[in-house]
């Protein structure tokens, strides 16, 4: 008991006991590996795995590849520690993982030392220790991609800090510091844009501010202001720059519906999640696409009970904040309205109500926002202590060790890639996510009709989204269904015009096809939305050629090739091939085709090769032929 009195008074002692027990309940993911996104952003992509390409990958959208664009997410600060822990541990995972565990550590810290400023020490203690082994974390630390969310908290809560510490005057040299990480928060996840609401959320709780205090208090923090909105604006305008938006321009998968019908009945079926997921964090889910939380389109009893919670929790709230204000030791309980006030703010950016983003609901982005219901469950256990002590501390203790227990239970799911998809498949085979993973892996094992049976299921369960039926067309293009992938492709199309991709791939296929008027059109069509495409010229230069548009067809051709290099694509090889043949230079003709031939080809590009070949270089010598057959009695 004297022990547990000494962490209850001494900062430095809590301070020890919160970063020790958030880095062993973690300790079994250091021998995690790569799990789902983590193939997608790190493992698979080659631009963040050399320090020759790194700057050019920080400078790009974090998702590579066709989908960069379209989701609209860039967060430099992550893609630069990405590459920086791939060189040092030469592609291993284990040194990500252990960054993971130390800062979550670091971040458990940090959220004792910001609340020990606004409360009394056993409140930031007790809400620290949650903070530290809540389940609701796993999908964070437990998975590397996390780390952006560890990154971006880090910052965030050393802003906080260094401006609570501060004097009521703001001064330059402090205004700063905290503009700057807040800019390596927001670059690091995009969640920390909402730093400004929280600096005022934090002088507002420790003061009884007023409409009258509002001048007052402009001109002793505007230099504050003043940094967080250059901050802002230098990365927003970069972020445009980039991807070409500033919001997400891709909807939750599978509810596109939400931009069509009031969004209020799915969201306060979400709060109802919200509140399950921070008391009783049993059933965790790597996918809340729909099925698992239906797109409402009216009321009903399941979101009718979140909006009922969402009201309470947000009247109780206001009446908390009511009471005195926070500070230093104090056992306000104005901390509990300021944890659902923190809470509300830091996930403005995914609620769905200002704008539709690209997610219902993820755990990874309750990460910062349970700063907030981590002080408000402080204040509640150390409420409880006052009157029925033995009550709280066994209620604290039995509280933990679930916790604890889940969190160490849980971290195995993100082992693996294929650890993680059966989990998935295994507690929500009826989601649409869950389909789509199944159809993935039937079609890696060659049960082709019944990864199309699995993928027709993703694809009405998911509401035709541009994201999985553009995707599914890809792999059916792998697996030479170019005819099924033209339709899925179609569809794409129409319903979202504004993205390149869908056209793009069409453009591709109808090359394939050996159909050089609709490849070029829609090859136009792609670079107009997206000129930073380097296959789609090469297929325009091809179109140009085969029809005897041979000066069109160079100056393309060398366009792409100044921007983009020599790409190996069968498309520039045979426009090669045709322009040669032009001049007469049956070698560089031959030679071209040759290295067309040699690309990764499906049969039917083969088929189209060896008829294009024969159309530009005539048929083979017969003595060539029969030499070779007499070689070959030989």
């Amino acid at each position: 008991m004297k022990r547990l009195g000494v962490v209850l008074r001494d900062r430095r002692a809590a301070l020890l006991l919160v970063t020790v027990l958030a880095a062993v309940v973690y300790t079994n993911t250091l021998w995690n590996g790569f799990a789902y996104d983590d193939f997608h952003i790190i493992a698979n992509n080659e631009a963040i795995q050399s320090l020759e390409t790194l700057p050019g990958a920080v400078f790009s959208p974090y998702w590579p590849g066709v989908y960069g664009r379209e989701n609209g997410l860039w967060r430099p600060i992550s893609q630069l520690l990405y590459g920086l822990q791939w060189f040092v541990a030469d592609g291993s995972p284990w040194l990500f993982h252990l960054t993971n565990l130390v800062g979550h550590a670091l971040v458990t810290a940090l959220v004792l030392l910001l609340l020990a400023e606004l409360m009394s020490l056993p409140g930031a203690l007790v809400g620290a220790l949650v903070f530290a082994v809540h389940p609701l974390h796993v999908e964070v630390v437990a998975n590397v991609v996390g780390m952006g969310e560890i990154v971006s908290t880090a910052f965030f809560l050393t802003a906080c800090l260094l401006h609570i510490r501060g004097p009521t005057e703001s001064s330059w040299g402090r205004s700063v510091a905290i503009g700057l990480l807040y800019a390596l928060a927001f670059g690091a996840k995009e969640g920390a844009v909402t730093l400004p609401g929280i600096i005022f959320l934090l002088d507002a709780a420790r003061t009884d501010l007023s409409v009258r205090d509002v001048p007052r208090y402009l001109a002793e923090r505007w230099r504050v202001y003043l940094a967080l909105v250059v901050a802002a604006a230098a990365l927003l305008i970069m972020r445009w720059q980039i991807v070409g938006s500033i919001a997400d321009p891709l909807g939750p998968l599978g509810a596109d519906l939400l931009a069509e019908v009031p969004r209020i009945w799915t969201i306060s079926e979400v709060w109802g999640n919200y509140v399950r997921l921070w008391i009783l964090p049993v059933d965790l889910s790597s996918d809340y696409s729909p099925n698992v939380i239906p797109v409402s389109v009216g009321w009903n009893l399941s979101n009718g009970v979140g909006l009922a919670l969402a009201l309470g929790i947000l009247a109780l709230a206001l009446t908390a904040w009511r009471r005195g204000v926070m500070a230093t030791g104090q056992a306000s309980s104005r901390v509990a309205g300021f944890g659902v006030v923190w809470f509300l703010i830091t996930m403005s950016p995914v609620l769905n109500v200002f704008f539709v983003v690209g997610v219902l609901l993820a755990e990874r982005t309750l990460y910062l926002p349970s700063v907030g219901l981590a002080a408000a469950t402080g204040w509640m256990m150390v409420r409880l202590s006052r009157d029925r002590p033995r009550v709280a501390a066994i209620s604290l203790l039995v509280m933990l060790t679930l916790a604890g227990v889940r969190t160490w239970t849980r971290s195995p799911t993100w082992a693996s890639n294929d650890a993680m998809l059966n989990a998935m498949v295994a507690d929500y085979p009826h989601s649409g996510r869950s389909q789509w993973v199944l159809g993935d892996a039937l079609m890696d094992i060659g049960q082709t009709s019944q990864a199309l049976l699995s993928y027709r299921a993703a694809i009405d369960l998911l509401d035709s989204h541009y994201q999985i039926t553009t995707d599914v067309a890809q792999t059916m293009m792998k697996k030479e269904l170019f005819r099924g992938a033209e339709g899925l492709l179609l569809h794409a199309w129409r319903r979202e015009p504004r993205f390149a991709l869908a056209p793009g791939l069409l453009a591709e296929i109808y090359s394939i096809w050996g159909q050089p008027e609709e490849a070029e059109r829609l090859s136009r069509v792609a670079l107009a939305i997206d000129d930073r495409d380097p296959l789609r010229p090469h297929i325009i230069s091809w179109s140009l050629v085969s029809r005897g548009r041979f000066e069109d067809a160079l100056e393309v051709r060398e366009a792409a090739l100044d921007v983009y290099g020599l790409q190996n694509y069968w498309q520039q090889w045979v426009t090669l091939a045709y322009l040669s043949a032009h001049e007469e230079d049956s070698a560089t003709a031959v030679m071209a085709f040759d290295a067309a031939m040699a690309v990764d080809l499906s049969a039917v590009e083969h088929a189209l090769l060896d008829s294009l070949r024969v159309e530009v270089l005539g048929p083979p010598p017969a003595d060539t032929v029969s030499g070779g057959g007499a070689a070959g009695g030989a």
